[in-house]
């Protein structure tokens, strides 16, 4: 796995429940070496809040089904047994929408 990429996961806490889609953001240096992976959560609740919901489209290479937004206030990082398969990847565009929302959110 490495960043940009859109995998299942099985989350837990607060606003997990069902496998979901998420996109990777963790530096791709830690990837694969790391018991676990930093994800944004994908949902299909569309909320059209562009500063911290960045739209994610339903397509061949996201691998989605239905258009959805990367919940970027529910950022969380998740044990690498909760991850399932790669699904697509987000474009370069969504990725650097992705990163902005990112460094807004933590004060970067």
């Amino acid at each position: 796995m490495k960043r940009g990429d859109v995998i299942k996961v099985a989350g837990t806490g607060d606003f997990a429940g069902k496998p979901r889609p998420a996109v990777v953001v963790q530096a791709d240096e830690f990837c694969e070496t790391h018991g676990s992976l930093t994800v944004i959560p994908l949902t299909s609740q569309r909320q059209h809040s562009l500063m911290f919901r960045i739209p994610v489209p339903a397509n061949d290479t996201t691998g989605l089904l239905i258009n959805s937004e990367a919940e970027i206030d529910k950022i969380q990082s998740v044990r690498r047994d909760r991850t399932r398969e790669i699904i697509g990847t987000v474009d370069l565009w969504s990725m650097q929408r992705i990163d902005q929302a990112l460094r807004e959110w933590l004060s970067l």
